[in-house]
């Protein structure tokens, strides 16, 4: 049986409405608005006068697309017109609007037109803060997704990249907790941006390192490629990042990153109280092992991950390691470019200083992230200009890639890039400022 709303009850149903109701003549003229319509316009019931309805709306530039919106619809006499707008009324007040305009027959046969406001404000202003504690990609997942609110996880093949900022630890003491955050902030914003042009998901700040998914939620075939150009182009925006540090008297970074691919578990993780969108498995602990081989300005792949990519890429080397917790001997490539994409360098050759006497120092190794207290004999036979390499001789045998601490001045983090002839090249890998008074005694 069909039910018929009468005069009473639609008055009922606009008045309680959230949404404000307006309705107008051919011409544009008002004959009606709910409650709704009038507070959000801030129309009062004495201006109910048959005026044009845009002549109620404020004059201001913010309101343009508003106004034309309704005279388009008025002029063009549209059957139906759908527009997104911003509404600042009297007071100033930002309004998010979706606006629906649709023509209608009225009972005394001429056409009168329909407008529903929605206010999106509160909507939008809440998405745009869970994106911000998210990535767009998996705020879109979770808030499009039938399941996406869902406790589990799939298997799917991904890539991940893991970038760190050398020396950050011992950065940290050094500066008060307003201005790390602030540099920080600044760095985050940088790499950020660049991670969503290639279709990654940031999955967490690890302190100054970040967590990266490349192919979930959102199916990306070329997740490999991505992920490695974004890894140079992240490299390759360092510099606009440390010349703004200086710029506002922050010490130059730098940021090493690692890249694995393979199959992964990725979902919601967590409680019903508390939940999180992560990704795990071997993949994702190889991707931070390979990290911790870098040192600043490199990125190494893994081969899984360099078999994934169509591009041409450049390869300065390629490493095998022995990956803490693994089962077997890996390759490693450092990688200088893909496809039209090349790390900037602006001068790889590493100009030597020697002193004239030799450099008595003390080494103490690091071993799972833990310096040992045992002190080793060592000899710094030269130090490059930029102060970030040396060339070090020791009668303790050190591993490729060994992490080191050197009280060549206070306690810097070294880490060890090539060894022959038993002389070790070491690259600094915290900050080398203080280096500068001790550089300028020595030469």
């Amino acid at each position: 049986m069909e039910v018929e709303l009468n005069q009473v009850d639609s008055e009922f149903i606009f008045t309680n409405m959230k949404d404000a109701v307006c309705v107008m003549d051919r011409w544009g003229g008002l004959i009606y608005t709910n409650p709704a319509a009038r507070a959000l316009l801030d129309i009062d019931d004495s201006q109910l006068i048959g005026q044009k309805i845009w002549t109620y709306i404020p004059y201001k530039e913010k309101n343009d697309d508003l106004i034309q919106l309704f005279i388009d619809c008025a002029e063009q006499k549209m059957v139906y017109h759908q527009g997104y707008v911003d509404y600042e009324n009297k007071a100033g007040k930002i309004f998010k609007l979706r606006v629906s305009m649709t023509s209608a027959n009225a009972s005394n046969g001429g056409i009168i037109y329909i407008a529903l406001l929605n206010d999106l404000t509160e909507f939008i202003r809440v998405n745009l803060a869970f994106e911000r504690y998210t990535s767009p990609e998996i705020a879109d997942f979770i808030l499009n997704n039938p399941d996406g609110e869902a406790l589990g996880g799939r298997q799917c093949e991904c890539s991940i990249l893991m970038s760190d900022i050398r020396g950050f630890t011992a950065l940290s003491t050094k500066l008060n907790p307003t201005d790390l955050i602030k540099m920080l902030n600044h760095y985050f914003e940088k790499m950020v941006s660049i991670i969503e042009k290639y279709k990654g998901s940031v999955i967490e700040f690890l302190g100054d390192g970040i967590f990266v998914l490349f192919g979930a939620p959102k199916a990306d075939e070329g997740h490999g490629s991505h992920a490695v150009a974004c890894a140079v182009e992240m490299e390759n925006a360092m510099q606009s990042v440390n010349e703004w540090n200086v710029l506002n008297g922050f010490p130059a970074l730098e940021m090493g990153i690692g890249i694995n691919s393979g199959i992964v578990v990725v979902g919601n993780i967590g409680s019903r109280q508390k939940t999180k969108y992560g990704c795990m498995g071997e993949t994702v602990n190889l991707a931070g092992r390979i990290q911790s081989y870098t040192i600043g300005g490199q990125i190494y792949i893994s081969e899984y991950t360099k078999n994934l990519i169509d591009s041409d890429l450049i390869i300065n080397n390629a490493l095998k390691i022995f990956p803490k917790g693994g089962t077997h001997e890996i390759q490693i490539f450092d990688i200088r470019g893909v496809g039209d994409l090349n790390i900037k360098c602006e001068n790889e050759d590493i100009c030597w200083k020697y002193p004239k006497t030799k450099i008595d120092v003390i080494i103490h190794l690091i071993k799972d992230k833990a310096v040992e207290t045992k002190e080793n004999k060592a000899v710094i036979l030269a130090l490059s200009e930029d102060k970030r390499y040396a060339l070090l001789q020791t009668d303790v045998k050190l591993l490729d890639k060994q992490n080191i601490v050197c009280n060549l001045c206070d306690n810097l983090y070294a880490k060890v890039i090539d060894v022959k002839d038993d002389i070790y090249k070491i690259c600094f890998t915290s900050n080398t400022e203080e280096l500068d008074e001790t550089y300028k005694k020595l030469f």
